[in-house]
């Protein structure tokens, strides 16, 4: 099988759309070029179809390296038959092929090849072919000095045929679905453990039981979570009787002497090595795919988060706000520049409001402020009532904005280099004014991972948590293109084809030359080939380029067909661009070339309506209920303006302006059945919840959407 065809079996495109984006990848083109110019050769696939060859492609070659290494390892034991080599070349199945090798792998002493040793293979044979043979006569001919008599002769046959039987290729197989259909998933508390701290929260599953295919994701990770810190015990099983079904099906043919000693070896055979091993693989396999549905819910938040709408180049007061430490207080300019800092203390114990009004008026009036970002931690709601009672003198937008993984931002290296002369609390203030700016440009900065839009996200596989989460803020950035006059190195550095190293140059270059005035100045910088330049220049943009096209998602390489464009229709460039009679006339089939295919020429002449059009929208003011400050306050039936802070696969979370998030359960999200929470509520939503239920001992709020 070739990789093409490998990779057809599970995606759905042409052959020769799988072949052409295989050959981009090997040619070193970055995913979101590929998908955004060079939509002719791969027939318009999209970036998550390409995403999915290239790790389908990976897998091709782990497949083929560990093929390799199974038949090297068979041959040099000089056990490779030409009908076993065959079926390891035919097989592309990892667990098939693994299962091919099991006899030949290296492993501890077994039982088994102890009584090898003893020479009791001969006797195994005639249990296993089911000779009629008198087992108990034959047997007495193979007592030495280290099988004493024959009832450990027979034991040690049976144990050579229970290790035959646990390395049947088919035998594994059906038992793999029987587990993959039926499979229990049930749990024992560890009693000496239920009463320490943090087991509480896992009491619902301290005697659980239920099918391993109606585990959801997040429940499943739970247990492995409760598992892991020791208040559970967990296994995965099927009916014994419907295993020993399986396994007799195949493995016995005729009744006679033998057959009760073969069934003995198949019920060891099943509880000792078969149980263990296939129960382990399901659950890998269940969590698995929990793993990438969890995975998946984390990257799909941490799009919409990446992608909320920006504020723009504005003047930001941004306050961090506390009670007892006061509030910090920062004035930047439109880049996010710091201008200046302050603490403020209007909340108790020190209580001095009059002084805090005067110095918050005064910053708003010396650094011409246009909005105030307040952080929604600690204090955030009466930080935000303070604030709404100062009369400005001039008309001054307030915005609360999550301060997830600010902290982390504070402390970390990124924001040494930054302000290496300011200290944590300054540095998490201006991350709180920079992410209503532009909250792409700031978050890209954290690890995503500290955001905290995920469910059971250290409980996943991190290493595929980490590959999803850079492409999906790989994609953001590329999707919304970034200026790269006033873009971070942390932002470029998640440019198509620039990377970290790339990323320091540019800036570089910049700090020393003054700004770029166009995309062929990008040549200019040291190490930036023709391969990053072809990949990374339409994702850039330069505004007030003496090109027009510098500030758009045209491609340098199709600046010759839009010059013709403009010239067929007797205007200039700038008279083309934001023209839409002028687009309208333009017909694509006339400038298609052997390297421009028509669904780019399409593309071009879209851009060339709307140039450079940002996908995001723009930042909305939102106001929580001014009754609502603590979750005292809250009575059953309430109707409350929120914002969806988090997704899950169960349901959201609901910012309602306490400390406390509230639960809108999937079932509560509109009537009728809802499959997808995504399909009903985005990230930073604004929504109208009721309240249901409130437990204050447990700190848990019950909302619905259904009003």
């Amino acid at each position: 099988m070739t990789n093409i065809q490998f990779i057809a079996k599970s995606v759905q495109a042409p052959a020769v759309s799988i072949q052409n984006t295989v050959k981009l990848l090997e040619e070193d083109c970055t995913i979101p070029f590929i998908s955004r110019y060079r939509k002719d050769a791969t027939g318009n696939l999209d970036e998550t179809v390409i995403e999915q060859i290239a790790k389908l492609q990976k897998d091709y070659d782990t497949l083929i390296k560990r093929k390799e290494a199974v038949l090297k390892s068979i041959e040099e034991q000089k056990a490779l038959t030409p009908e076993l080599k065959k079926k390891i070349e035919d097989s592309f199945d990892l667990q098939e092929i693994e299962d091919f090798y099991l006899p030949y792998k290296k492993k501890k002493k077994t039982k088994a090849d102890v009584a090898r040793e003893f020479g009791l293979e001969p006797l195994a044979k005639l249990i296993i072919s089911e000779s009629d043979a008198d087992i108990d006569f034959v047997s007495t001919q193979y007592i030495n000095e280290n099988v004493i008599n024959e009832e450990a002769a027979i034991q040690g046959a049976r144990d050579i045929v229970a290790e035959w039987i646990n390395e049947n290729i088919y035998v594994r197989k059906q038992l793999r679905r029987l587990f993959q259909r039926k499979a229990t998933i049930a749990t024992k508390v560890v009693k000496k453990k239920a009463e320490e701290e943090g087991a509480q929260k896992f009491s619902q599953y301290f005697d659980w039981e239920e099918p391993l295919t109606k585990a959801p994701a997040h429940r499943l990770l739970a247990m492995l979570r409760a598992e892991n810190e020791g208040f559970i015990k967990m296994k995965i099983d099927v009916d014994i009787d419907d295993a020993y079904d399986v396994i007799d099906e195949i493995i016995i043919k005729k009744q006679n002497n033998t057959t009760a000693h073969l069934q003995l070896a198949i019920e060891d055979s099943y509880k000792r090595l078969l149980n263990p091993a296939i129960g382990n693989e399901t659950l890998q396999e269940a969590k698995a795919k929990a793993d990438a549905n969890s995975i998946q819910v984390f990257a799909n938040n941490l799009g919409q988060l990446l992608l909320a709408p920006p504020l723009g180049e504005k003047r930001i007061l941004a306050i961090d706000p506390g009670f007892r430490s006061g509030c910090k207080v920062v004035c930047l300019d439109e880049k996010g520049d710091l201008l200046y800092n302050e603490t403020i203390y209007p909340h108790a114990p020190q209580n001095e409001e009059t002084m805090a009004i005067k110095k918050i008026r005064s910053m708003v009036n010396a650094y011409q402020i246009d909005a105030i970002s307040i952080g929604n931690g600690t204090a955030s709601r009466e930080t935000e009532f303070f604030i709404k009672k100062i009369a400005f003198d001039k008309p001054v937008q307030v915005f609360v904005v999550s301060e997830a993984g600010a902290s982390v931002y504070s402390a970390s290296k990124i924001a040494r280099e930054e302000f290496p002369n300011y200290d944590v609390t300054v540095r998490g203030s201006v991350s709180i004014g920079r992410r209503l700016s532009d909250p792409l440009a700031e978050l890209v900065k954290i690890d995503p991972k500290a955001i905290g839009v995920g469910q059971y996200q250290h409980d996943v596989d991190q290493t595929k948590l980490k590959e999803e989460l850079d492409s999906t803020v790989i994609r953001c950035v590329n999707s919304v293109g970034i200026n790269i006059n006033t873009a971070s190195k942390h932002l470029l550095s998640y440019v198509s084809g620039i990377g970290e190293k790339l990323a320091e140059n540019i800036v570089q270059y910049r700090s020393e030359n003054g700004p770029f005035e166009d995309r062929k100045q990008l040549k200019k910088v040291p190490r930036l080939g023709d391969k990053a330049y072809q990949q990374g220049a339409a994702f850039i943009r330069i505004t007030n380029a003496k090109n027009p096209l510098d500030n758009s998602a045209v491609h340098p390489e199709a600046y010759p067909v839009v010059e013709k464009m403009a010239k067929d229709l007797n205007i200039s460039l700038n008279e083309l661009i934001a023209n839409k009679e002028k687009t309208a006339l333009i017909k694509p089939e006339k400038y298609v070339t052997p390297e421009i295919g028509l669904l780019t020429l399409k593309d071009i002449i879209k851009e060339l309506e709307k140039p450079g059009l940002d996908p995001r929208k723009s930042a909305k003011v939102f106001e929580f209920d001014a009754n609502v400050k603590s979750i005292k306050d809250l009575k059953t039936g309430m109707i409350l303006p929120g914002i969806v802070n988090n997704i899950t696969n169960f349901g959201c979370f609901v910012d309602i302006g306490i400390k406390e998030s509230g639960l809108v359960h999937i079932s509560q999200l509109k009537s009728g059945y809802v499959s997808d929470v995504n399909e009903v509520v985005k990230l930073h939503q604004h929504v109208d919840v009721k309240v249901t239920e409130v437990d204050e001992d447990r700190k848990r709020i019950q909302l619905t959407m259904i009003l």
